[in-house]
C-alpha cells in the first residue's frame, strides 16, 4: 500500500475489514461481504456498545440515516443515486459502500460530456477482431459489466453531466439487469449475478446540464448529501483528512486549534455572506464546501514544510485560503477583500489571537494578486 498514491478503500481498510468480517454473524443479503450493520459500522465507526474487542475508525462523517437509507437501497432492485453540492463526501461514501460490499470501489465509470455507451456496456479488442472475430474473448468489458458479471457494487460518478443516450442505457440495464451483445451469434447476453447494483453520484449544482429523465429517476434511490454546517462536525472531518495527508507527507506536525477555528470560523463567515448575496457576481465561484477547507489547509500545511519554519501559520492560511477561493479576477478578488475589511479587521482589533496575523495575510495575499 506505500507505494500507492491513493490506495481505494478495500485496500486501504483491508486489515480491519477482514476483522470485521471474521466476527460477523449478521445476515448478509446476496453476495455480499459484510452485513448491513457491520457495514455501518465500517463507515461510521464503532461505539462502546457495539461490544467489539477492538476500535473501528469513523469514515465519513454525516447522518446515521442517510447511511442506512443507503444500504438498505443496495440491497432492494433500485440504484443508489448520491446527490448533494461539491465537496460534500458523496464520492467518499460510494466508495467506503463498495469496499464494505464487494471489497471493491474501483469499478467505476466517471461521467463527462465524451462518455459513451460502450464506456457502460462493452468495447472490442481490435487486434483480437481483425485476429479471431468478434467473441466474448475479443470484447472488453465496462466497469460496469464487469461488476454485472461478478455480482459486485458498479460506481458511476457525476451521472448528470454524461448524455442522455448514456443515461437511457443505464436505464435498460438498472431494469432488465442484462446486456445484449448483437454482434455475437452466440452467449450474447451478459445477466447480472446477485449483489450487482450501481451507486451513482451527481453534483446538486449542475442542474440542468444533463437532467435524469423521468424514467431513469424511477430506478433509483435518492439520497440528499447535506453540506456540513455543524462546526463540531465540520472540525472532525478536516482533522480527519489532515491527519491522512500529514501521515502519507510523514509530515510531524501538529494543527493548533487556534488556527483550526479561524478556518472554521473563516469559511463559516464566507458562506453567510454568500446566503446574503442578493447576485451570483456577490457570490464568490469556490461552493465553500468542507472539501475545499481541506484543500486549504493541505496547502497551508505544505507550503509551511517545504518553505516555511515547518509550522503552520496564521499567515500561510490565510494566503492558501485566498489562493485557493480566488478563481474570478477581479470578482472574487473583491469579495475577499470586503470581507478582510468587514469582518476580519474588526474582529482580529476585539479578540486578537491569530486573527491579526490572518488578516495580514489575506491582505499580503491579494495584494500579490492585484
Amino acid at each position: 500500500m506505500s507505494d500507492l498514491l491513493r490506495a481505494p478503500a478495500e485496500i486501504k481498510y483491508a486489515e480491519e475489514l477482514d476483522w470485521l468480517e471474521s466476527v460477523d454473524d449478521g445476515p448478509k443479503p446476496f453476495s455480499w461481504r459484510l452485513s448491513p450493520k457491520m457495514i455501518r459500522l465500517f463507515i461510521l465507526g464503532s461505539e462502546r456498545s457495539d461490544g467489539l474487542d477492538r476500535e473501528i475508525a469513523q469514515k465519513w462523517f454525516g447522518d446515521r440515516s442517510l447511511v442506512e437509507r443507503s444500504i438498505v437501497t443496495l440491497a432492494s432492485d433500485r440504484g443508489l443515486l448520491l446527490i448533494g453540492d461539491p465537496g460534500t463526501g458523496k464520492s467518499w461514501l460510494a466508495e467506503l459502500l463498495a469496499a464494505a460490499i464487494s471489497r471493491n470501489s474501483t469499478l467505476v465509470v466517471q461521467g463527462t460530456a465524451g462518455t459513451t455507451e460502450d464506456h457502460i456496456k462493452y468495447s472490442w479488442n481490435v487486434s483480437m477482431v481483425i485476429a479471431k472475430g468478434q467473441s466474448r474473448e475479443s470484447m472488453i468489458p465496462s466497469p460496469i459489466m464487469t461488476a454485472m458479471e461478478t455480482g459486485a457494487i458498479g460506481r458511476f460518478e457525476e451521472l448528470t453531466r454524461s448524455t442522455s443516450d448514456v443515461q437511457d442505457a443505464l436505464i435498460s440495464i438498472l431494469s432488465e439487469k442484462y446486456v445484449s451483445v448483437p454482434e455475437l451469434d452466440s452467449d450474447s447476453i451478459v445477466f447480472a449475478k446477485p449483489g450487482f447494483s450501481i451507486i451513482a453520484t451527481a453534483n446538486s449544482r449542475d442542474r440542468g446540464v444533463n437532467d435524469l429523465s423521468s424514467a431513469l429517476k424511477r430506478r433509483f434511490n435518492f439520497v440528499r448529501i447535506p453540506v456540513v454546517t455543524n462546526k463540531k462536525s465540520e472540525a472532525e472531518i478536516v482533522r480527519f483528512r489532515t491527519e491522512e495527508l500529514l501521515r502519507r507527507h510523514q509530515i510531524e506536525l501538529e494543527v493548533p486549534p487556534t488556527l483550526l477555528d479561524v478556518l472554521l470560523q473563516s469559511f463559516a463567515d464566507l458562506r453567510a455572506s454568500a446566503s446574503a448575496a442578493g447576485s451570483d457576481d456577490e457570490k464568490l465561484e469556490s461552493a465553500l464546501s468542507t472539501a475545499e477547507q481541506i484543500g486549504v489547509l493541505e496547502d497551508a500545511i505544505l507550503h509551511g514544510n517545504f518553505f516555511g519554519e515547518r509550522a503552520l501559520t496564521a499567515r500561510a492560511l490565510a494566503s492558501s485560503l485566498v489562493g485557493s477561493l480566488a478563481r474570478r479576477e477581479p470578482e472574487d478578488l473583491a469579495i475577499l477583500n470586503k470581507y478582510l475589511h468587514g469582518v476580519v479587521e474588526p474582529r482580529s482589533k476585539e479578540e486578537g489571537g491569530s486573527w491579526p496575523e490572518f488578516l495580514e495575510g489575506g491582505r499580503d495575499a491579494i495584494a500579490t494578486l492585484s
